[in-house]
């Protein structure tokens, strides 16, 4: 099962990230990148690192990806054409996210079951969990960086913010 997972979603990934760069729009680009973090999200999953698949989801998928549309915003690169769509997207779109779905809710229930958890919410154990491990490494000996990186990231939307200001 972990060998689909990777052949699908590493294909995934692969996919939008030619469709990134072949884009015309920023916009439809930053939507491509958003697919490739949200699948690298599901490779991370399936080698069992789940604090890395949430961190992927949440910082560069959430946070980046907003961070990366309100520049493309504030830049206003120019007048957006209205197009009728991709058709490769009206095509593939719904048969391609109802079999995602489908594939997902199996692993994810058949998985549930192997673990001994009656429904999808179950906690595991500390064994199988590394997030406490992670979360008092980062918070003691590498508390300095961790703050100098989150004024760092302030700063830089800042500057941004900056650059961007119009002059009237």
């Amino acid at each position: 099962m972990h060998l689909a997972l990777f052949f699908i979603f590493g294909g995934l990934a692969v996919l939008f990230a030619l469709n990134l760069l072949l884009q015309r729009h920023p916009i439809n680009s930053a939507l491509s990148l958003v697919v490739v973090m949200m699948s690298l999200a599901v490779l991370y999953w399936s080698l069992g690192a789940e604090f890395l698949a949430a961190a992927q989801i949440i910082v560069y998928s959430g946070a980046v990806m907003v961070l990366f549309v309100f520049v493309i915003m504030l830049l206003n690169a120019g007048e957006e054409e209205h197009t009728r769509g991709s058709k490769i997207a009206a095509i593939a779109g719904l048969p391609g996210a109802a079999a995602i779905f489908c594939l997902l809710s199996f692993v994810f229930l058949s998985e549930g079951h192997k673990l001994g958890l009656s429904h999808l919410g179950g906690s595991l154990d500390e064994a199988t969990s590394n997030i406490s491990q992670i979360s008092s490494l980062l918070f003691t000996d590498l508390l300095l960086p961790f703050e100098v990186t989150s004024i760092l990231i302030l700063v830089a939307i800042l500057g941004a913010v900056v650059l961007a200001k119009k002059e009237r």
